[in-house]
């Protein structure tokens, strides 16, 4: 009978890790973190221009009707 042993540690166990691999994993966090700010920041420039936009065409029916009432 094996003895109960989770089994990630037991894949752990059998395959160790190799010292000079943790090391290739060390900036990994931040690289994915950058991604993930300049998607966003992309993300935010674009509802930026789109809310622009949409006001831009706000304003001009504002003042259309406006004009139109006081004419």
């Amino acid at each position: 009978m094996q003895p109960n042993i989770p089994l990630a540690l037991a894949i752990r166990l059998r395959h160790p890790i190799e010292p000079g691999r943790l090391g290739d994993q060390r900036g990994e966090g931040v690289i994915s973190m950058a991604i993930a700010v300049l998607i966003i920041a992309a993300l935010g420039v674009l509802m930026w221009v789109g809310f622009q936009a949409l006001w831009q065409d706000t304003e001009a029916d504002i003042s259309n009707q406006m004009n139109q009432i006081g004419g």
